[in-house]
């Protein structure tokens, strides 16, 4: 009876990892698709008539809609299901991209961008579906993963649709392929074993040994359709999941809502989850999360102009440089496991070193001498910006907790949308004054967000002290 019950934990763990890997393919084809057409959205325009103010407001649009949808989009995955919110992302983006395709006027590309800025957040819902598939202590690692597939589709995407522009047509070429790698991509969701039951890897110790057992009592994680089952236990605000486990309490869990249920119920629950995310004690992280943002996006905001003006670098050196970086922050991915287990799985001294040398290297190239110290800093910047995106995700999921994961990885994603907002304009007022002066002002915005952390920290390890020694 034991084997028997350990093998079907077996065949579950198994299934469970399918699901996973099929994720990961879900997020390499679609920043493939994507980056297909973002480096020829700005010359189609322009060969629409634009002027290159109306192609500054039309650019500007895709990022305005993204911040206020990225939040309710991702509460609404916590509602109906991640099943269903992930299909209706991914086939509306696949309608906007083939609305391109036959955009042959500002209006039809205007309309092109508004579901593909409302909708486009599939890979928001994918982490979102990961936090609920496994347990804390592996999804540093299956978020490292994922974002490395995803990076990896982002590098190869450019190639192909630089090929395909080429041709006669490319860029409408491009927006239909990108249309198609989407539809494929919610095919592939729509033949996931939803209704699976995902076992908790941590809830099982099987053995083929006879003297051990699997305890029924401890296999009850289970995910229905990527949403949480119904529960009705309450929780503080700022409460975290690991405390609440600690404390013997179940995670907390909202009633799942069908899709089929009234508008104005899944408007209700949208709402409560955004109002307890807004009223906890989080803002901290997100502040972290802002200031890096900003501080990052000023690194490479005038890259290329920065290294032709200050060491007489020609654009195609410049690309290869960036294209090397990239393909570092790709591969980064894979070491955000490792380096988790190294700190034992000390999120807050990970974000807090990872913040430090981020800066360190800002203020490296900012005051580089040569072109082998800019090298030498983006090798070790691509890595430490890859393990901080990943940390600081995990942190606000252990300090929000999973039974939101959908609102909390939304409402991150507006956080970076508002530094998408500011950055240029940092950029621009600071390029007035040197062409180092948007990473000089990336290095003070990342002091101030590594004070913070050291301000936060021994608050957040305090308050996890004081509910130990109250338990």
């Amino acid at each position: 009876m034991n084997n028997q019950r350990c093998s079907t934990l077996f065949l579950k763990l198994k299934g469970r990892r399918g699901i996973i890997h099929c994720i990961y393919v879900v997020g390499f084809m679609d920043l493939f698709g994507v980056s297909m057409i973002i480096p020829l959205l700005s010359h189609h325009v322009k060969a629409l008539g634009a002027s290159p103010t109306v192609a500054g407001i039309v650019g500007s649009t895709y990022g305005i809609l993204q911040l206020f949808s990225s939040t309710i989009v991702g509460s609404w995955s916590d509602v109906v299901g991640r099943r269903y919110s992930l299909l209706t992302s991914i086939l509306l983006s696949a309608c906007g991209y083939g609305l391109l395709g036959i955009s042959t006027s500002i209006t039809l590309f205007v309309l092109a961008r508004i579901p593909v800025g409302l909708f486009k957040h599939s890979l928001s819902i994918c982490r979102a579906l990961l936090s609920d598939l496994v347990s804390e202590s592996e999804r540093p690692l299956v978020m490292g993963h994922f974002n490395a597939a995803s990076s990896v589709g982002f590098i190869l995407g450019p190639v192909v649709g630089g090929y395909l522009t080429e041709h006669e047509g490319g860029f409408y070429t491009s927006s239909f392929t990108c249309a198609a790698i989407f539809l494929i991509n919610a095919g592939l969701v729509w033949l996931l074993p939803w209704s699976e039951t995902i076992t908790d890897r941590n809830a099982t110790n099987c053995s083929n040994s006879a003297s051990k057992r699997c305890h029924d009592k401890h296999c009850g994680k289970s995910v229905q359709n990527g949403s949480h089952a119904n529960n009705h236990h309450s929780a503080s605000p700022t409460e975290t999941e690991a405390e609440r486990r600690a404390a013997g309490k179940p995670g907390l869990r909202w009633r799942e809502v069908s899709l089929l249920q009234p508008a104005w119920r899944q408007l209700t629950s949208i709402s409560s989850r955004i109002h307890m995310v807004a009223s906890s004690d989080m803002w901290d992280l997100f502040l972290v999360r802002l200031l890096m943002a900003v501080a990052i996006m000023l690194y490479y905001s005038n890259f290329s102009l920065a290294m032709e003006e200050r060491f007489s670098m020609k654009p195609k050196m410049t690309g290869y440089l960036i294209s090397y970086s990239s393909t570092l922050g790709a591969l980064a991915g894979f070491l955000v496991g490792p380096v988790t287990q190294l700190y034992r799985n000390n999120m807050p001294a990970l974000l807090l070193h990872s913040t430090m040398l981020t800066c360190l290297l800002i203020f490296l190239y900012a005051a580089a001498p040569s072109v082998w110290q800019v090298l030498l800093t983006s090798t070790f910047f691509a890595i430490s910006t890859s393990i901080g995106r990943t940390c600081i995700t995990d942190l606000e999921l252990q300090r929000g907790g999973v039974h939101t994961s959908g609102t909390l990885i939304g409402a991150g994603q507006s956080v970076t949308a508002v530094g998408r907002v500011l950055a240029p304009l940092l950029s621009g007022l600071t390029q007035e004054i040197s062409p180092c002066g948007p990473p000089s002002l990336g290095v003070v915005l990342a002091l101030a967000a590594v004070g913070l952390l050291l301000v936060r920290i021994p608050k957040w390890d305090g308050r996890a002290l004081a509910k130990t020694v109250k338990l």
